[in-house]
C-alpha cells in the first residue's frame, strides 16, 4: 500500500510538472495538510469527549449492568463462552460503543476481547499446538466477534456527523435514518453468515 501511494504521489507530481501544473500541486498540499490538521483537532475533541463518557461510565457500573442485559444475545453469539469468562465485558463494551457509532472507543475494547478470545482458545484447545498448519487460527468465536464488530449496528454514528460538520453540512444528522437501516441490515446478514458457517463447521 505504501508503494502504491508514493507512485502515485510521483505520478501526480511528475505530470504537474510536464502540464506546468506543479504549483497548483505545491498550493493544494500545502491546504490538504493544514485541513488535516483541522479535522484531526475536531476529531480528537470528539474522540476524547465521548473515550471520557466510556470511562465513567465503565467506572459507574453502566458497563457490568448492561453486560448482564446484553447476556441473552451474547449467549446467542457466543455460545461456547463461559457465561463468568472476563471476554463477555470485553465484547458488551465494543459493541456499545459501536452502537453509538464511537469506533475509537471501541477499538480498545475490542482488543482485549481478541485477547480473551485467544487465551479461551487455547484453553479449550481447539487448535492443537502440534499442528503447525492451524497455528495462529483464528476460533469461531473470534471470527463471530470480528464480523460483528465489522458490520457493527449503530444509532448514532458520532464520526460521520463530526466529520460533516466539519465540512459545512447543513444537516450533518441527515445520516442517522440511512445509517441505521443499512447497519441493521448488515449486522442480520452478518449474523446469519456466522450461524451458518458455525452450524457447517460443527457439521
Amino acid at each position: 500500500m505504501n508503494y502504491l501511494w508514493g507512485f502515485m504521489i510521483l505520478i501526480g507530481v511528475v505530470y504537474a510538472a510536464f502540464t506546468g501544473n506543479l504549483p497548483a500541486v505545491t498550493e493544494a498540499a500545502i491546504d490538504s495538510a493544514k485541513e488535516a490538521v483541522t479535522l484531526c483537532i475536531t476529531m480528537m475533541g470528539v474522540m476524547s469527549f465521548w473515550v471520557g463518557m466510556m470511562r465513567i461510565a465503565q467506572r459507574a457500573g453502566i458497563i457490568q449492568s448492561a453486560t448482564k442485559k446484553l447476556m441473552p444475545l451474547l449467549k446467542f453469539l457466543f455460545p461456547r463462552i463461559p457465561a463468568e469468562h472476563p471476554a463477555n465485558l470485553y465484547i458488551a463494551t465494543n459493541m456499545i460503543a459501536n452502537i453509538f457509532g464511537l469506533g475509537w472507543a471501541a477499538t480498545p475494547a475490542g482488543l482485549k476481547a481478541m485477547e480473551c478470545l485467544e487465551e479461551l482458545r487455547k484453553k479449550q484447545g481447539e487448535i492443537l499446538s502440534k499442528n503447525s498448519a492451524l497455528k495462529g487460527m483464528a476460533s469461531n468465536e473470534m471470527c463471530i466477534f470480528l464480523i460483528i464488530n465489522i458490520s457493527s449496528l449503530q444509532l448514532i454514528p458520532m464520526n460521520v456527523i463530526a466529520y460533516r460538520s466539519q465540512y459545512g453540512s447543513v444537516n450533518p444528522t441527515a445520516v442517522i435514518g440511512p445509517g441505521i437501516l443499512a447497519t441493521v441490515v448488515s449486522t442480520v446478514a452478518a449474523v446469519m453468515f456466522c450461524k451458518v458457517m458455525d452450524r457447517k463447521r460443527r457439521v
